[in-house]
């Protein structure tokens, strides 16, 4: 039998999975950046009138984008070494 690891091709898929779950999560904080900003009529972030919500979506999209980052290296690592 042959011993399957455990970032074998389910571990791959589910990698995957994550990625691309987690882009769908930022093209709609995107969405209610977008939002936020249009029902404030205030769309540069140094304006003092700038939306906390949108201030604050930015910041949490930013983070996931770069967990986002390390996941794909992470994969493409897993792929060179397979």
């Amino acid at each position: 039998m042959k011993e399957v690891s455990r970032f074998g091709s389910t571990g791959e898929l589910r990698l995957s999975a994550l990625i691309a779950d987690l882009w769908w999560r930022v093209q709609l904080m995107n969405s209610d950046i977008l939002e936020e900003e249009a029902k404030a009529g205030v769309f540069d972030e140094k304006d003092p009138s700038y939306p906390l919500l949108a201030m604050n979506l930015r910041a949490r999209r930013e983070n996931l984008v770069s967990t986002i980052n390390a996941l794909e290296q992470r994969a493409k690592s897993g792929r060179a070494a397979a």
